[in-house]
């Protein structure tokens, strides 16, 4: 299985819609060309800042179908996949696979607090189900409420051909240093989770980030891994600092709604959050994701 294509910056990006909840297909080729054209390495459908969570499954299809015919191969696409049920996940991987989508990345299942065999079972039988696709396993403790360790990486990457690769969330460089050290052996991509720790990622051995900042600041997201692979490690901690406010500055405002936000701030249409999430009102916490972003020259 060839997967020398997972490497770089990978955006998850923002889906955008309407009042009635519809995918905004105009915006959405914007974006998807916004992204591209700015250089990103690959775009991650329904990520968490894509909002996987609250679309439903007729608009996640026809939004990928968007976003594959506006990227006309010019980048891998990846389809995220945050579904409880493990059936519900092969049934949008298969959809996913049937569309185009260059591999998958499944989140492991919030709300349960499954055992280590249920939730081996869960990544293994996804897998199964599209054994000619890879697939990414994510994990977000912080959003989940528990977190994959790294002996349960090195399990699933050793026993199941297909899963090939990592998004690592937790914000622990220890673990994402675990997670790529037990995998050295086999051709395994471990992905950086935190846009604010890219650099950090990438000196520990990671293939790339999966980063919401190249919604909005992908020329510097991505100098920060292009510097870092040309050897220019000092040009890449410097822009790794220049944008970490900008990302810090979004925490001020209920996720996801920050990445529409900002992007709303450079002019450009990112739509509305789904309910119950609210554009955010002028006030305090705009005023400084503004302040941050014009300090670092983004607008």
């Amino acid at each position: 299985m060839n997967i020398d294509f997972m490497k770089g910056v990978i955006v998850p990006i923002v889906t955008p819609i309407d009042e009635n909840e519809k995918v905004d297909e105009a915006a959405m080729r914007a974006q998807t060309e916004y992204v591209i054209t700015h250089g990103m390495h690959g775009i991650l459908a329904f990520g968490s800042n894509g909002e996987f969570f609250q679309a439903e499954e007729d608009e996640m299809e026809r939004t990928l179908e968007i976003i594959i015919d506006q990227t006309r191969n010019r980048v891998p696409v990846y389809f995220g996949i945050g579904a409880i049920n493990t059936n519900k996940c092969i049934r949008l991987a298969k959809m996913a696979v049937a569309k185009g989508a260059n591999a998958i990345s499944v989140l492991q299942p919030m709300f349960l607090k499954p055992s280590t065999r249920e939730l081996f079972n869960h990544f293994k039988t996804i897998a199964e189900a599209i054994p000619e696709t890879p697939m990414l396993i994510y994990n977000n403790p912080g959003r989940v409420g528990y977190g994959l360790t790294a002996d349960f990486v090195d399990k699933l990457a050793h026993e199941v051909p297909n899963i090939v690769g990592m998004k690592d969330t937790s914000g622990d460089i220890t673990l994402t240093e675990e997670c790529i050290r037990r995998t050295r052996d086999i051709d395994f991509k471990v992905f950086g989770g935190k846009d604010t720790l890219l650099y950090a990622s990438l000196c520990v051995g990671a293939a790339g980030g999966v980063c919401t900042a190249g919604n909005f600041m992908p020329e510097l997201i991505g100098a920060v891994y292009e510097k870092y692979v040309a050897g220019d490690l000092k040009g890449s901690l410097e822009a790794q600092f220049k944008l970490n406010p900008v990302r810090l500055s979004m925490d001020l405002v209920p996720f996801p709604n920050a990445a529409k936000d900002m992007i709303r701030l450079q002019g450009r249409d990112a739509g509305v959050p789904y309910l119950p999430g609210l554009p955010t009102e002028e006030g305090p916490q705009l005023e400084a994701m503004r302040k941050a972003m014009k300090e670092a020259g983004l607008i």
